[in-house]
């Protein structure tokens, strides 16, 4: 009597719901971020990945007649598309997550008093690769907005400036949707990386997104200057000479190899940005051509004489223990670092040249709740948001898409 041993695999996207059919051996991956898309359609089947392989497999064998093995496999990516291809049709954007990259000053000139009373400044921002994330979903609500974060001490209300963003945003286009927000927050707060800035820009982005890019990205930098100095920034490509009190920006084609990594070492104090530029004197500060060292920086890189911050001497005044961070970087780190300098009005101390903090900040007990980061230069292409590098630190994550749609 012939007996037959049949071995069925059936292995599927958990979120696919389709029933089996014979069809292409094909093979296929999509990994397209929502950010590659400039206007409100989900596209969410270019978004998925999939990480396990999507097939049947059947094998049948025949011990009696000897039959050869039949192997079937089926790819389900004809059925998917065209689910994908109707909800496309059907539904809008509803959720939206997105990376807030924060920036460093690869120097910062203070070039004057102001009659408003800020100081006009010339500084080379530049985007790094640490960030928050931010979770964006619309709310049923069209009175408010609802804001949580991981960490404690954010500001949840109009204080935030995230809140401040989707308000002016609102204002200025006559929308309006709501939205749920979450902020993972890993950019510390009082560091000098313009962490909360960077996020109002990425919530500007998102309404824009959400309402079918009514505005320009020309639109969003100019609005956004209303809310905070730094913002504009951030709808450059990710490398700018800013001058005014840092809303004027000039992109400029970023020069820094973006393979050169850096470490960033955050104490726990923060230094109050109004304490720093009250202590600063302009008659003592650097006299050195702001537009002389971007032209050093792009013809021979980024070394320690051209990471001029001249908020470092007030910065340090109101934060001694910071300078002695600083020196003692320098002088622990035995020539592995390029350049040494503090961002914007600090508390964050830059080492660019390698990604390790010195055994110092280990081993001392002063610096055993200092916040410590390795990090690297990001720009981001036209009409496109910025991308968390992928890395060994944040691989874990990749489980969890850049953007995020409601399918139903």
């Amino acid at each position: 009597m012939s007996s037959c041993n049949i071995l069925c695999s059936y292995q599927l996207y958990s979120s696919c719901n389709v029933k089996p059919q014979i069809g292409s051996s094909r093979k296929s991956c999509f990994s397209q971020s929502w950010s590659n898309r400039p206007h409100g359609l989900s596209y969410f089947h270019k978004n998925f990945e999939f990480r396990r392989s999507n097939f049947v497999i059947v094998k049948a064998s025949d011990s009696t007649t000897s039959r050869k093995q039949v192997e079937i496999t089926y790819n389900p990516e004809e059925k998917f598309n065209k689910l994908a291809d109707e909800v496309d049709r059907e539904a809008g954007l509803t959720r939206l997550t997105l990376f807030s990259p924060c920036k460093i000053n690869v120097f910062l000139r203070i070039t004057g008093k102001r009659d408003d009373g800020y100081h006009d400044l010339a500084s080379l921002f530049h985007v790094i690769s640490l960030g928050d994330k931010i979770k964006f979903s619309l709310s049923p609500s069209k009175s408010k907005d609802r804001l949580s974060t991981n960490v404690a001490g954010v500001p949840l209300d109009e204080r935030n400036l995230i809140i401040k963003a989707l308000n002016l945003y609102r204002k200025k286009t006559g929308t309006d949707n709501h939205f749920w927000i979450h902020l993972d927050k890993k950019v510390p707060t009082g560091a000098g990386l313009g962490g909360g800035s960077s996020n109002a820009a990425t919530a500007l982005w998102a309404a824009n997104q959400f309402s079918g890019c009514v505005a320009s990205e020309k639109d969003l930098q100019e609005w956004s200057g209303e809310i905070g100095s730094d913002i504009p920034f951030f709808f450059s490509h990710g490398a700018a000479y800013c001058t005014g009190r840092g809303e004027v920006v000039q992109d400029i084609p970023s020069s820094i190899p973006f393979d050169i990594p850096m470490v960033l070492i955050k104490p726990q104090q923060a230094c109050s940005t109004a304490e720093v530029y009250k202590r600063f004197q302009l008659d003592l500060s650097s006299k050195v051509d702001p537009l002389s060292l971007l032209e050093k920086i792009s013809t021979t890189g980024i070394s320690q004489d051209v990471c001029v911050n001249d908020l470092e001497p007030p910065a340090f005044e109101v934060l001694p223990s910071l300078k002695r961070l600083k020196q003692r970087v320098i002088a622990a780190g035995r020539g592995q670092y390029d350049a040494v300098f503090m961002s914007g009005s600090g508390s964050t101390i830059v080492g660019v040249g390698s990604p390790d903090p010195p055994q110092f900040v280990y081993d001392d007990e002063e610096y055993k709740d200092v916040f410590m980061s390795e990090a690297s230069f990001i720009t981001r292409p036209a009409n496109e948001w910025y991308v968390e590098p992928v890395s060994a630190s944040n691989i874990g994550d990749q489980t969890e898409f850049s953007t995020t749609f409601d399918e139903s």
